[in-house]
């Protein structure tokens, strides 16, 4: 435990940020899969959809700290590729 009032609030503040930080990172799971799961039903509109509520929010844990900016630009390219095969397949 911490014994000076500095070291107190730090400990304080840390735990208030690591629920934020938490959160922010559920909540880009939650959108990932939200995609994952379009990309699987197969269902090019919803696929698309989802991956355009899922870019920003990707991209906003970059300005937040949760994520890097190479992580992010990663699935951001992974999940658009996985999109563009799926519509691609619904032409075919």
């Amino acid at each position: 435990m911490a014994h000076h009032r500095s070291a107190q609030k730090r400990l304080r503040q840390t735990v208030k940020r690591t629920a934020i930080n938490r959160s922010r990172r559920s909540r880009i799971r939650t959108y990932l899969k939200k995609v994952e799961q379009a990309v699987a039903s197969g269902d090019p509109d919803a696929a698309r959809t989802a991956l355009r509520a899922a870019e920003p929010e990707i991209r906003r844990g970059v300005n937040k700290g949760v994520l890097k900016l190479n992580t992010a630009s990663r699935r951001i390219s992974r999940l658009t590729r996985k999109v563009n095969e799926v519509e691609a397949a619904s032409r075919t």
